[in-house]
């Protein structure tokens, strides 16, 4: 079975968001783009660093309640996105409003915030986000950790279709559920996805908003040729018992320079949370390898 404390720190960290949604705090921002509000923080000074949190979960969630926002504050400008569909921003049920629209909405933020180059950080599908930054914005990026997940090609198998079905027919995140599983774990029985999912959708997210990130977060693969021409700094940092951490002995074989850092016995939703995985993050930003 998945690790509950994982599912029970993305319920909490979207309690705590929903609970808040009537007062925005202070360090609360908005990018407004053709009427979809993308809501972000900045904490601290310094060299900026851009953190993209992943499918279903929002900022607070990702890297507020993990203390990876506060350890990064402390010697550079963080900033946080609540990714179209997510959080406090806008949720339009239109997939061609996500994607690409979400690699774009952070070159928006930084030229909102006039700042032409950034360290990017994502997990999960903010990892996606982040490599395909890297690949299409190269210019913009000092450098690029993805976490949760490993290189997305056009040809890799997912599970989106199906979850995005299953989301607009039942509201249910029952695959993503059962494809995040680890390797060997029992899968999750009918009355714990029920319950899971009544924890994640009665806190804010929705479904239909959801469905429509999932369908078009296809464009967010990225292929060979591509891939091979971006040069920027880029690591990969996964749990063994990841079932998302795909595609990493070809991201290497592909282009020279690329680093992967595995955490052992972590699986997707506890690798954000270990030590090891800021630790990674800060030593990439410090030294770009």
């Amino acid at each position: 079975m998945l690790n509950p404390r994982g599912w029970l720190v993305i319920a909490l960290g979207i309690l705590l968001g929903t609970a808040s949604w009537g007062q925005v705090p202070d360090a609360d921002r908005v990018v407004e783009i053709e009427g979809v509000r993308v809501h972000f923080s900045v904490q601290g000074d310094g060299n900026p660093v851009v953190l993209i949190h992943g499918f279903c979960a929002n900022r607070q969630v990702q890297w507020d309640l993990p203390g990876i926002t506060g350890n990064l504050a402390r010697n550079y400008q963080v900033i946080a996105l609540d990714n179209r569909g997510h959080g406090r921003s806008s949720k339009p049920h239109d997939p061609a409003k996500y994607g690409m629209e979400m690699v774009h909405d952070v070159a928006r933020v930084l030229d909102h915030l006039r700042l032409p180059k950034a360290h990017i950080v994502g997990y999960s599908m903010g990892g996606l986000i982040t490599a395909k930054f890297a690949a299409t914005y190269p210019d913009r990026v000092l450098t690029a950790t993805a976490g949760g997940v490993g290189w997305m090609q056009p040809d890799t198998p997912t599970e989106l279709d199906h979850i995005a079905k299953a989301l607009e027919e039942d509201g249910s995140l029952g695959p993503l559920i059962t494809a995040l599983t680890p390797e060997g774990a029992p899968k999750p029985t009918p009355l714990q996805i029920r319950q899971i999912n009544a924890m994640l959708m009665g806190l804010g997210n929705d479904p239909k908003a959801l469905a429509a990130v999932a369908r078009g977060m296809k464009q967010l693969s990225i292929p060979e040729p591509e891939f091979k021409r971006c040069s920027v700094p880029l690591q990969f940092v996964v749990g063994t018992r990841d079932p998302l951490g795909v595609g990493l002995k070809e991201a290497q074989a592909a282009r020279s320079g690329i680093k992967v850092v595995t955490i052992e016995g972590a699986d997707h939703m506890n690798t954000f949370q270990k030590p090891e995985f800021i630790q990674s993050v800060r030593d990439f930003i410090a030294n770009g390898r």
